[in-house]
């Protein structure tokens, strides 16, 4: 493949755009393919490639790149050690200063025996990795800056498995079966979906594997009043409306209207009919106090599930950030329970992996509530097992 320089300067630009503006990486991607018309779809794979490797494995080039963070031409050079990785040649314009083939695989050998250099993450967050998950801790990061698969979710109010493989494969989408996901179906070639008749006329949301099984561990059922209560754009109450056969009423709550006015979309789209999105207020708790069946309280929280579609927010994160979302956790599990009626259904999801969003938020919960709440049961996904890394935890109010 030719390095053209549009190309090129596209690559470092995004770089500069996420690691110096903050934008997110995936917002910065899609406007970057949007820029030049002449690109044919290799180009835009490579673009897109190209920026996500470099944002994961950041401090990896930097490191071996012996690169300092004030190198006003740091964006270039870690491009360059990538492209010389996938064996392109530069061209004549673009010759960065990089230390020789010889040092460069020196560094890859004295460095690549640390995690935290390999997976390209922070000290500070390596360090809090490895005091709460252990051995495991290399294992999961590393799964965790592979490519994510794509995997979309049945819309089982609009049609069936069976019947949308069809209606796909029409529209020359192969995908195939996930055991133990009923409602999943992954993309054997990754493209893209939006532009899909069928995607336009809701037969199918994109949504991870390990977030299809959040809805069937709530076991929200036909008739229920059910809360979602950190609802953001919607993805959990289309699923809870699917498994309620759109019998009952959903709340979806959120602090942002630009993220309800989506799920709005969404589910007209999705032809969901159980669904009142509302803005939290003072008096919001107050008013569904003791009437929920079931609460779902998907928390905000670090996000290091989720770093293969997130790669950038790993270099956003930082140790006063995570204890706010602990703390936001903590709130969420003392002020959203009144809603629940007796002998109704609390579900905490996070999309982390640490034990101190998770097990350790419900057991601090089930501490201060003691005799009020039975913990039912919990399940954890780990990045390696394939997917996205998750925690459910599902008790009742007694």
């Amino acid at each position: 493949m030719k390095l053209h320089r549009s190309i090129v300067e596209s690559i470092i630009e995004g770089l500069r755009e996420i690691f110096e503006l903050g934008l997110f990486a995936d917002q910065v991607v899609k406007n970057k393919l949007k820029s030049d018309k002449r690109w044919g779809a290799r180009d835009r794979k490579f673009i897109a490639e190209s920026i996500y490797d470099l944002v994961r494995y950041y401090r990896w080039y930097m490191t071996i790149g012996e690169i300092e963070q004030t190198d006003e031409h740091r964006f270039q050079k870690i491009a360059a050690i990538y492209f010389l990785e996938k064996k392109l040649d530069f061209p004549e314009w673009f010759q960065p200063i990089l230390p020789t083939e010889e040092k460069l695989e020196e560094n890859r050998a004295v460095f690549g025996k640390e995690v935290k250099y390999v997976a390209s993450i922070p000290d500070w967050l390596d360090e809090i990795g490895k005091e709460e998950l252990g051995e495991i801790w290399s294992a999961e990061m590393n799964a965790l800056n592979q490519q994510a698969k794509v995997v979309l979710r049945v819309n089982t109010l609009k049609t069936n498995k069976t019947l949308l493989i069809k209606i796909l494969e029409k529209e020359n989408v192969e995908v195939e079966k996930l055991e133990g996901f009923p409602d999943a179906l992954m993309l054997k070639k990754r493209r893209d979906l939006s532009q899909l008749k069928a995607y336009a006329d809701g037969l199918f949301e994109i949504q991870d594997a390990s977030s299809q099984l959040v809805a069937p561990f709530a076991q929200a059922s036909s008739g229920m009043l059910a809360v979602d209560a950190c609802a953001g754009a919607g993805g959990k109450t289309l699923h809870l409306a699917a498994q309620m056969g759109n019998n009952g009423k959903i709340i979806s709550l959120d602090l942002e209207e630009h993220k309800l006015k989506e799920l709005r979309k969404r589910s007209k789209r999705a032809n969901c009919k159980i669904s009142r999105a509302h803005l939290i207020f003072a008096d919001t708790i107050d008013q569904f106090k003791d009437q929920a069946d079931l609460l779902l309280i998907d928390a905000p929280c670090s996000g290091l599930g989720v770093l293969r579609r997130k790669p950038d927010s790993k270099w956003k994160l930082t140790p006063e950030r995570l204890n706010e979302l602990k703390q936001i956790q903590q709130k969420l599990l003392e002020d959203y329970p009144p809603m629940l009626k007796s002998g109704g259904t609390l579900v905490y999801v996070t999309c982390s992996i640490l034990p101190s969003e998770n097990e350790k938020q419900v057991e601090q919960f089930l501490a201060k509530n003691t005799g009020k709440y039975t913990l039912e049961e919990e399940r954890k996904i780990m990045p390696s097992e394939g997917f996205d890394g998750f925690y459910m935890a599902r008790l009742r109010k007694l």
